[in-house]
């Protein structure tokens, strides 16, 4: 079967034979959303960029995707999503790993170094070193292909629930300062601004970080279930081992930002065999954190 027959109910792999020829490949700007004529634009839909070398990949997602509300644009190759990403400014990436020009790990470590957009790796590799590698580099979540459509929506439903709109930014949205500010010795969270700082100093954490963060300090004390972080984050219950992976990367990426040594933490406590607690911090108002 080629990928043009592919059923729109289940990706294919990269694996699957009879690559597309580049002739019937859609460019970056083919995919949006075009509303009716007449059509009030009274609500801004969030926008996705899918990159992926398929065409019949990305032709299933942009109309899955479309369909679930979502404006989507459309890179091919890694050089084509960079500079899709600076025209677009989108919510959200998705991702392919195995791309020509950069690599999906090459771009998110790209976007990385410049914004906190939320990333979703897709991938035909679905080893644990793959997938670790990929939220090593700051990625949000990781889809092994083949896989349903419906589970990538969910997935980003999730992601851009706890993040909000317009996360493509460096900088998150300043509020007033006030209660849910956090202390503990020179670590100061603020949960209004989502900002962390060690000594006045800026910890750059994405948004997945900061909410596993909020998570483990919600209730000081309390042994969170790895299983429970990933339903909780990530929007959907552990499957298999490798899933609970997940969290142990990102509990080891944020121990290695606020943590004096890593390898000894004291903020964040690994419970064998059931998951995390953290210390307890001191709440009050930012002015006396300093």
């Amino acid at each position: 079967m080629s990928l043009e027959d592919c059923p729109p109910s289940l990706i294919p792999s990269a694996a699957t034979p009879s690559r597309q020829s580049r002739r019937e490949v859609s460019s970056p700007d083919d995919a949006h959303d075009d509303r009716p004529a007449g059509e009030a634009d009274d609500s801004p839909k969030p926008t996705l960029l899918v990159v992926d070398d398929e065409a019949a990949v990305r032709r299933v997602l942009v109309m899955r995707l479309q369909l679930a509300g979502y404006r989507v644009v459309c890179a091919e190759d890694g050089e084509q999503a960079l500079e899709a990403f600076h025209r677009e400014q989108p919510d959200l990436v998705v991702l392919d790993v195995m791309l020509p020009k950069l690599d999906g790990f090459a771009v998110c470590r790209r976007l990385r170094a410049e914004s906190c957009v939320p990333i979703i790796f897709l991938s035909a590799l679905d080893a644990i070193a793959e997938r670790v590698a990929g939220l090593d580099l700051g990625a949000d979540d990781y889809l092994p292909k083949p896989f349903s459509p419906k589970e990538l929506e969910v997935r980003i439903a999730t992601i851009l629930r706890r993040v909000g709109r317009g996360s493509a930014q460096a900088e998150p949205r300043e509020v007033p300062a006030g209660n849910g500010v956090l202390r503990l010795g020179d670590l100061v969270v603020d949960t209004n601004r989502r900002q962390v700082t060690r000594d006045g100093q800026r910890i750059a954490l994405t948004y997945t970080e900061f909410s596993l963060l909020e998570l483990l300090f919600r209730d000081p004390g309390r042994v969170v279930p790895r299983a429970e972080i990933l339903e909780q984050l990530w929007g959907y219950p552990p499957r298999r081992a490798a899933d609970l992976r997940v969290v142990d990367v990102y509990v080891a990426r944020l121990r290695g930002k606020l943590e004096p040594d890593p390898r000894n933490p004291e903020l964040i406590l690994t419970v064998r065999g059931t998951g995390y607690a953290s210390q307890r911090m001191v709440e009050g108002p930012l002015a006396a954190a300093g």
